[in-house]
């Protein structure tokens, strides 16, 4: 399986990102046009990790984007469901406690992280089971605990929007093609960040997954989204 389509189920999913793991890391680094630093540092500052706090970093991939979260002192968990990022992530990471998981079902306990975050990853269970994705998040966080959401979604710019989704159909492949060793899974990811939701229809399923505070910030003009929420705490209202 090299290539999952739009409404793929999670094996296919899996298989995927199985095949492009060795060189998931530098692919994104030369697609993104090195945004993706950017991105992790803004992502950081939102989660605002503190010592001896438990972070849980879903779809943590080969677990680059956990190494911030350690760096403060927290505990962070690396969740991925994809097994060949996380024996690259173990190759290289071999101190943090990766761990194979399902976003829509986590296997953790209710209440037990301080906060939790999905970069990039949310938008792999679209068709299938986003809304249950959010839901499990909220599920696991502690009452007064926060989520941080950073996905791909839609310049507010007109022209910029136009310049970018010419790049994703157009460029992007042809770039992966040089560097990735799966390139058509890159093909999928350029046909699903043109499905996802915008930043308000994003921010709305938030909400009805019962998060509260909820808010979203644009990077790169909309390129990316970084989408927060807060776990009301016990006897709280939402707001």
């Amino acid at each position: 399986m090299t290539r999952a389509s739009l409404n793929k189920q999670p094996h296919e999913v899996a298989s995927m990102f199985d095949d492009v793991a060795e060189r998931y890391d530098l692919t994104n680094d030369v697609l993104s046009l090195g945004q993706d630093r950017v991105w992790r540092k803004e992502v950081a500052k939102a989660v605002d990790a503190r010592p001896a706090q438990k972070i849980l970093d879903l779809a943590a991939g080969t677990a680059t984007s956990s190494l911030p979260f350690a760096r403060t002192g927290a505990y962070v968990v690396p969740c991925d469901f994809s097994l060949g990022m996380l024996r690259v992530g173990k190759k290289n990471h071999p101190w943090l406690p990766l761990t194979a998981g399902d976003a829509t079902k986590l296997p953790f306990k209710d209440d037990t992280f301080d906060a939790v975050t999905i970069s990039f990853g949310l938008r792999n269970v679209q068709s299938t089971g986003t809304d249950t994705a959010l839901r499990e998040l909220y599920r696991v966080t502690k009452p007064g605990g926060r989520v941080v959401i950073c996905e791909f979604s839609h310049p507010t710019w007109a022209p910029l929007r136009t310049v970018y989704t010419e790049y994703l159909m157009r460029a992007l492949p042809p770039v992966a093609r040089a560097v990735s060793s799966n390139p058509e899974a890159y093909v999928y990811l350029a046909e699903s960040i043109r499905e996802w939701p915008d930043q308000p229809a994003l921010a709305e399923r938030l909400i009805e997954a019962g998060w509260s505070k909820v808010a979203w910030r644009n990077l790169s003009g909309g390129i990316v989204a970084l989408h927060r929420g807060f776990k009301p705490s016990q006897g709280q209202g939402q707001s």
